[in-house]
């Protein structure tokens, strides 16, 4: 019998358990440990609250992720489910059967397995462990691993905690609805149960105004985050936070009014930037940066591949700053959408296409009031921008003639498979895309750059038109 035949079987078992969700739950001390992984997916997938709670309960492994499980039913309620049935175990539980469950991985991942290879006892036994807070499992083993290796018995000064250290990977969204206040008050009474044993491993944090929330951010250790999004939020709270991520990997802002503070606030805020050396995504939007970026740029990290900078009222001298940077070299992704960029001129830009035209792969210039002159002027960097995967260049007043140049010239980029584009001004009234859109000139568009793809053999390269 082929392992693709016994995983059917093992699913049809679990199934076939849960048409009697009472009976499965009793006899959940009984079933062979290779049925828990299908029996998990399949109570996961179909609303069984009371079946997770109790598998969480007596899980078998040392870990559990939901991974790329998702339903739109219910969600936040199996999520309580599955914090509800966590329970503390007693210290140097090690015993082959029972309970072992020490971290349990609430955030979504379609990488990730619901169990990690058990590669025998030593630590780390989990691929998702936490690395950071001096409160998880990974680093409270290490420190209990040198003492055992330097032979320091324990002399009962220091008591042992009675029970196992666990660990909670959650990412978290404090946005005020009543469902995520539910699920957050939930989260904090469970923490307020463990007398200490449970550390919250928040990897993604996303925030609207902080001052609503700042009670949640007092459970959370925030050395372990390393994706940060804050949305409408004083600065002066914001550089009460920043100081803490040290670990940060992708940095999010939007709507903070920079040019409202002092001079100090915002050179305290670059500060902190300075400090975040693992940072490689860096999103500012609705932030006046007018003439400022070259001041960012020089306390970002030079590694730094993930630049999106919409609505941020960049000037042509900051386009220039950009091309002239360390980081242009590494960009992977840029965005530049809503800034009159081209209003001087377009040679800034074009200098940057050449000197991000090695590493590029995806670009968005929508609504930068490019017209057909400048794109023409542009299209021969664009061009040997050979990585390129993805462009999106909507809400410019562009018209046929133009668009249709640029298609001939990006057929040739072969790793280019998605563009977002404008629709052209003839198909709106007066020639003029912000009148009304005439759905038959614009299905005729779609018909002709659907044929001249073809013509050209990429009919693996999607072109899609953006209309308000």
């Amino acid at each position: 019998m082929d392992q693709k035949t016994t995983v059917t079987l093992l699913e049809l078992a679990a199934k076939s358990l849960l048409n009697n969700e009472p009976a499965a739950i009793h006899a959940l001390d009984e079933i062979p440990r290779d049925l828990f992984v299908p029996l998990f997916n399949a109570a996961f997938l179909g609303g069984h609250k009371k079946m997770l709670t109790a598998m969480v309960r007596v899980w078998p492994f040392r870990c559990l992720h939901i991974g790329s499980l998702y339903t739109q039913e219910s969600y936040y309620e199996i999520l309580e489910a599955m914090i509800d049935g966590l329970q503390m175990l007693p210290a140097q539980n090690s015993t082959s059967w029972g309970p072992r469950l020490r971290i349990l991985d609430l955030r979504r991942d379609p990488d990730c397995k619901t169990i990690c290879s058990e590669i025998g006892t030593a630590f780390p036994f989990c691929f998702k462990s936490c690395k950071y807070s001096q409160r998880s499992i990974l680093k409270i083993e290490e420190a209990q691993h040198s003492v055992r290796r330097l032979g320091i018995g324990n002399s009962g000064s220091e008591p042992q905690s009675a029970q196992e250290p666990m660990e909670l990977l959650v990412d978290i969204s404090l946005n005020g609805t009543l469902r995520t206040k539910k699920l957050l008050s939930f989260l904090c009474s469970k923490i307020q149960q463990d007398f200490g044993s449970l550390h919250i491993c928040c990897r993604d944090l996303q925030i609207d105004r902080m001052s609503a929330h700042k009670s949640i951010l007092q459970f959370l250790d925030l050395g372990c985050i390393d994706h940060l999004e804050i949305d409408q939020t004083d600065l002066s709270e914001i550089l009460t936070i920043l100081p803490r991520v040290i670990h940060l990997n992708s940095l999010t802002l939007c709507n903070i009014p920079f040019n409202s503070y002092p001079r100090r606030k915002f050179i305290s805020f670059l500060l902190c930037l300075g400090r975040l050396d693992n940072l490689q995504e860096l999103s500012l939007s609705f932030v006046c940066l007018t003439n400022q970026l070259h001041k960012l740029l020089r306390v970002v990290p030079r590694q730094l591949d993930t630049l999106y900078l919409p609505h941020c009222s960049l000037s042509n001298r900051d386009i220039t700053v950009l091309s002239e940077s360390s980081q242009a070299t590494h960009l992977k992704e840029l965005s530049l959408s809503n800034n009159m960029i081209f209003s001087e001129g377009y040679e800034p830009f074009q200098a940057l296409l050449e000197k991000v035209s090695s590493t590029l792969q995806h670009l968005e210039i929508n609504n930068c009031m490019i017209t057909d002159s400048t794109l023409s002027a542009i299209l021969p960097a664009l061009s040997h921008c050979t990585h390129l995967r993805v462009l999106s260049f909507a809400f410019n007043p562009i018209t046929m003639s133009v668009l249709k140049s640029l298609l001939q010239h990006l057929t040739s980029l072969m790793n280019l498979k998605y563009v977002i584009y404008p629709v052209p001004l003839h198909c709106y009234e007066e020639g003029n895309f912000h009148d009304s859109l005439d759905r038959q000139k614009l299905a005729e568009v779609q018909a002709q750059l659907q044929a001249m793809l073809h013509r050209a053999q990429r009919n693996d390269m999607k072109w899609v038109p953006c209309s308000k």
